[in-house]
């Protein structure tokens, strides 16, 4: 991904980035613009995201792109729904900073709430969806699509468009199903809510460092990392 311009139509950004500069930053971005997605760039991402890696090159995999605002407001009800059964009663701890570490922080709840309470005006969504897993009871299932769905957020991010993965619509698979139409078999293993950003700044996301989380031959077995 060294250029956009490889991929069809030109960057939002003046600057190309290289392969480790987007992989470096691109966090969620969960303020975004109803500023529409010019139709080229949607198709440019979604070819880059079909590039990813799939077991045996099966492709069982499906990309709904969802604008009906209808769909959109019906499915944003069940979001704000599991977002308020999930977190709402937690706001005043998350936000006081009282909460248990290792969740969101303060300001990354803010975000997640703002995104909550506004994913419908997202002009694009784009759900991830996967033949054969609705009966799966592979724990790895998922390793079928998520390599995709990550390259989309990256080609998604060489255009200057904001994304984030989520799967908060969950617990309506027969009514999602019905409603996008989905085979028998398939699942929405996960939603990708897509526009420019309304604000925040691309940004290397926070993550411990990488020394505390590889372990070498066996775990918890430990090196230094080179200066």
């Amino acid at each position: 991904m060294g250029t956009a311009e490889a991929a069809g139509g030109d960057p939002a950004d003046e600057k190309s980035l290289t392969v480790l500069e987007a992989l470096h930053s691109t966090p969620a971005r969960r303020y975004l613009s109803a500023e529409p997605i010019p139709d080229d760039v949607l198709w440019a991402i979604l070819d880059a995201a079909i590039r990813g890696p799939s077991g045996g090159n099966a492709q069982h995999w499906g990309w709904v792109v969802v604008t009906d605002q209808q769909v959109k407001d019906r499915v944003a009800a069940w979001y704000r729904d599991n977002w308020d059964a999930a977190y709402g009663s937690r706001r005043e701890q998350i936000l006081s900073g009282t909460a248990p570490q290792g969740g969101l922080t303060p300001r990354g709840f803010l975000g997640a709430e703002h995104l909550a309470h506004h994913i419908q005006e997202a002009p694009v969504w784009i759900f991830a969806v996967l033949r054969g897993a609705a009966d799966a009871t592979s724990p790895r299932v998922g390793s079928s699509i998520y390599g995709a769905v990550q390259q989309l957020c990256l080609a998604a991010r060489a255009y200057g468009i904001g994304t984030s993965l989520t799967t908060l619509y969950g617990g309506h698979e027969e009514e999602l199903r019905e409603l996008l139409g989905l085979p028998a078999d398939a699942l929405a293993m996960a939603l990708i809510p897509m526009g420019y950003p309304a604000q925040g700044r691309w940004a290397q996301p926070r993550r411990r460092p990488v020394e505390e989380v590889v372990h070498w031959d066996r775990w918890d077995a430990k090196r230094s990392r080179p200066e």
